[in-house]
């Protein structure tokens, strides 16, 4: 038996390890597996070149809670170690067995799947344990070896009694951390950090129902067995060639990461490539609503199946975020910071090369099955117009099959869409003016006058689509967005020609005092234009740019700089010169009657709009019934 101290670089490494170097103390288990996973792959690679001459057989790696006892086991068939591997790779903190491994191997072991990235991952232990004990037993000819801690930097290495190959690692649980005994808590953790880890993982048993017998009578009871709780997949699908997987397949494989999600996926990517980086995974095009802070950290990140996070952030470009499905690399770099992970050079090309991957998907689908593209359009906007926004590679991309849907249910690419309107709504001074509406149902009245006129009508409704749009008419020549309540009609789409007003200079501003005094609201601006008699007489409009500064601002961005997110609501009402309820009112000689006109036509006007609410809504409701007794 031998003693010593552990080489360690200060005094004690343990508060060290239980304060500082991990922040979340369950990781402990994903470590001590990720290690016993190592030393499993180390194996079979060491065998199939011939160097160890043992069986490789079908190892596995158990786990087992002693609550009695306060003893947690994790025991593999792995290589194993000798007394002078414990001393080398256990007592010598700083040195790494797996670079060493990979070093020494460096031509063939690039696909053994060694993890060897999470550096002192064995001492994570001592966060939940206040003595560690290693027995183990290596695959070549010398002795077990048992080597004991109690959590100072002293340790004890004797003879151990192990008879087969590989180690235990045996954790006596501190009284502060009982709640890794619990099974419930260890299969929590075995599923989160484990359940797709490369070697299978037991966990106790679970009762399994059989056929029943040939010639059984339909009461009778199917018989049931004790069998082996494997917890993981070893071989989940983004392991594997697309080739080899169904439709089936991928959906299959969305249901076990997400067995409470009852949707299934409307389509998924699968990325798969091995040079200038390393990374495989599936990503899933979910059901997306508008809201855009629900939807993130569903994509989880795995390092040669062991999981990692869920958060994302840096390495999937941020528009990406809101799909689901798991990204697998072992040339991330962990326990980064954000700002390190963006100028990382393979994070960026990984970020890139997902961003095209993803692009071309959406390409091939539109061009190979419109109809269909269509049907899904409204599910999946929100990240097409996100990515269009801030990717400039993707915008170029997007720009081919970013749709354009019609208030009438017509979906048109830009392209399209500026052949179709050119005709008919291009103004005086050539620039292509797009309408669009954001509610179909409260901006009804408004996309009726501009249908009238044969006006197309868009519905863009996303919250960012004010972005968007500045980004188009900042991108695409003589083109204009204005929501088809910004102004009258007349006045969306400038033409030459000019209505004659039926009312004088002077009648007019009569007419404007008449209102202004008698409108209190101090956020309507009265403008007067000469419409169509068959116009509205009575329109209340938003200007286009101080609406959609707002709206940029209120979805990150934009406003903010102009204060505008304290501005108050600015209103247009547009009076109609040429309307005959206009006239009357400026020719009522009774102020009473003069007033309640000027009320009832105003609030017809917001009732349109859908600024009409409450007591004012009531008081507009008693007024109308009294005009028509």
């Amino acid at each position: 038996m031998s003693k010593g101290k552990i080489n360690v670089s200060v005094e004690n490494i343990f508060p060290l390890i239980k304060k500082f170097l991990y922040s979340d103390h369950e990781i402990f288990l994903r470590e001590l597996i990720s290690n016993a996973t190592d030393a499993t792959l180390k194996l079979k690679h060491l065998t199939s070149i011939g160097e160890a001459k043992v069986e490789y057989g079908n190892p596995r790696i158990e786990i087992k809670a002693d609550k009695e006892g306060k003893k947690l086991h994790i025991i593999d068939q792995g290589l194993g170690m000798t007394a002078e591997e414990v001393e080398k790779y256990i007592n010598q903190v700083a040195f790494s067995g797996a670079e060493e491994f990979l070093n020494k191997y460096e031509d063939g072991a690039k696909d053994t799947g060694i993890i060897g990235h999470f550096g002192l991952g064995f001492y994570s232990a001592f966060m939940v344990a206040d003595k560690v004990e290693i027995i183990t037993k290596s695959f070549k000819d010398a002795p077990a070896a048992h080597w004991s801690c109690d959590g100072s930097p002293n340790f004890t290495l004797e003879e151990g009694k192990k008879e087969d190959r590989g180690t235990e690692i045996i954790l006596h649980i501190a009284d502060d951390s009982t709640e890794f005994l619990e099974d419930s808590r260890i299969t929590e953790l075995l599923n989160k950090y484990n359940k797709f880890m490369p070697i299978p993982i037991k966990f106790g048993t679970k009762t399994e129902t059989l056929p029943k017998p040939e010639g059984a009578k339909e009461e009778d009871e199917a018989p049931t067995q004790e069998v082996d709780n494997i917890i993981n997949n070893p071989n989940p699908a983004w392991t594997k060639q697309p080739a080899d997987l169904k439709e089936e397949d991928y959906k299959g494989f969305y249901r076990e990461l997400y067995p409470m999600q009852f949707e299934e996926p409307l389509f998924n990517i699968h990325l798969n490539v091995d040079y200038p980086f390393n990374l495989t995974g599936i990503l899933y095009f979910p059901k997306l609503t508008n809201d855009l802070n629900t939807q993130k950290d569903r994509i989880q990140l795995y390092q040669n199946q062991v999981f990692v996070t869920d958060n994302v952030e840096g390495i999937v470009p941020e528009f990406l975020t809101m799909l689901r499905g798991v990204i697998d690399s072992p040339d991330i770099p962990l326990n980064v910071s954000r700002s390190y992970l963006q100028a990382d050079g393979a994070v960026k090309k990984i970020s890139s090369y997902i961003t095209r991957k993803v692009a071309d998907k959406l390409s091939s689908l539109f061009k190979n099955s419109r109809e269909d593209f269509e049907a899904k359009w409204n599910d999946i906007k929100i990240v097409i117009e996100y990515g269009m926004l801030s990717e400039d590679k993707f915008f170029e991309k997007a720009d081919k099959f970013a749709l354009y849907p019609t208030v009438d249910g017509s979906f048109y690419t830009f392209e399209e869409l500026q052949e179709k309107l050119k005709g008919n709504q291009t103004d005086k001074d050539d620039k292509l003016v797009i309408l669009y509406a954001s509610d179909k149902e409260a901006q009804h009245s408004y996309i009726e006058a501009a249908k009238t006129k044969g006006y197309e009508v868009l519905l863009m409704d996303s919250p960012i689509i004010a972005h968007l749009m500045q980004k188009l008419e900042g991108s695409k020549e003589n083109i204009s967005f204005t929501r088809v309540d910004a102004d009258h009609i007349d006045n969306l789409i400038k033409k030459e020609e000019n209505q004659i007003s039926k009312l004088s200079d002077e009648e007019k501003e009569t007419l404007k005092t008449e209102l202004e005094k008698t409108i209190e609201n101090k956020s309507y601006t009265i403008q007067l234009e000469a419409m169509d008699s068959s116009a509205s007489p009575f329109i209340i409009t938003e200007p286009e740019f101080m609406r959609r500064m707002k709206e940029m601002q209120q979805s990150g961005g934009g406003g903010g700089m102009f204060g505008m997110d304290n501005m108050p609501e600015m209103y247009n009402l547009v009076v109609n010169t040429n309307h005959e309820l206009v006239g009357e009112i400026l020719n009522t000689k009774t102020a009473k009657k003069k007033e309640r006109l000027i009320n009832q036509s105003l609030d017809l006007a917001r009732l349109s709009k859908g600024l009409l609410k409450g007591a004012e809504l009531t008081e507009f409701i008693k007024r109308s019934y009294d005009m028509v007794k």
